[in-house]
């Protein structure tokens, strides 16, 4: 399998950066948007229905580009949830969807608020110290990520199922192997990695068809932080290995495959590594997967090593 350190890519524009760094929030208002379709289909058989809805999430995803319109924006997430839901009382007053299939898309709206909720205080927080390192317990990072593979799963709508147990994968299922390891029960993160670790993954899951593998493994010890993410997916042609991690490129091999992403998560993995000192790889072979690396140097200056024992 062909594996190449990634060094430089084209430079951002600041309106591209700002795309980039605001990337989860713009995955959550794309499926948020999906499901104020679903449900204006279900009111009233019209995918337009919620037009205040869907013209808000239009509008907020056009402020990306504009680095501090987003992070205004991020301060009155609330005020966005209760006008959304103000527009759907308002069309059931004089319509009656189906009870059992209203109760499901509204749980799944909630759920979908919730994350934004919850990637709009990130964003804040990053915003303020933007070079920081947080302390997370290995169960809270197997509780960020499995809460993230609910959600994905509850998205696609029954098409299928990711599981940790790979003696419960049926050919509609995902396995998923995560793995951490640390000294004690604690790793330290930029917490903008969480966004880098949730990408891969999705990532790999993307380009896999149901029943494949994804193995994604964190180790930090005195010579740094490494992850990993590697999957049994479609693979990259080898002359592109480079090219998919510049900003919005995808493999010429992948046009066929709906995403509601725009080619980011590679090229922001990228980036946080290099911000914070470290190095990136990618490995890929046709029809067998990819091998996505990451190190990151130690936390303590004291510490830090001068060459990544990695490859």
């Amino acid at each position: 399998m062909k594996q190449v350190e990634i060094t430089e890519i084209p430079p951002l524009t600041a309106g591209e950066q700002s795309i980039v760094d605001f990337h989860s929030i713009i995955n959550v208002l794309n499926v948020l948007r999906c499901e104020l379709m679903v449900i204006g289909d279900l009111i009233a058989g019209n995918t337009d229905l919620l037009s205040r809805g869907l013209s808000s999430c239009e509008q907020l995803l056009k402020t990306m580009s504009d680095h501090e319109a987003t992070l205004r924006q991020a301060a009155t997430v609330d005020e966005f949830e209760r006008q959304l839901t103000d527009e759907i009382l308002e069309h059931l007053t004089s319509a009656k969807p189906d009870p059992t299939q209203l109760a499901e898309s509204m749980a799944n709206l909630q759920s979908v608020f919730e994350i934004l909720t919850l990637r709009a205080r990130e964003i804040l927080a990053r915003a303020a110290a933007p070079d920081r390192w947080e302390r997370y317990t290995t169960q809270q990072l197997w509780d960020l990520l499995h809460q993230f593979f609910v959600a994905v799963a509850k998205n696609s709508r029954g098409r299928f199922r990711i599981l940790q147990n790979a003696a419960l994968q049926t050919p509609r299922d995902y396995y998923v192997d995560l793995k951490f390891e640390t000294a004690g029960n604690s790793v330290y993160l930029p917490p903008v990695f969480l966004d880098v670790m949730r990408d891969l993954i999705a990532n790999a899951r993307k380009y896999t068809p149901p029943g494949g593998d994804i193995t994604a493994a964190l180790y930090q010890g005195f010579d740094g932080t490494k992850f990993v993410v590697k999957d049994t997916g479609c693979g990259i042609p080898p002359d592109e290995l480079e090219l998919v991690v510049h900003n919005g490129k995808r493999a010429s091999n992948v046009s066929h495959v709906r995403t509601l992403g725009g080619g980011f998560g590679l090229t922001k993995a990228f980036l946080v590594a290099k911000q914070f000192g470290g190095r990136f790889w990618i490995a890929s072979e046709l029809g067998k997967g990819t091998d996505v690396r990451i190190w990151l140097p130690p936390v303590d200056a004291d510490l830090r090593v001068t060459q990544a024992p990695f490859v």
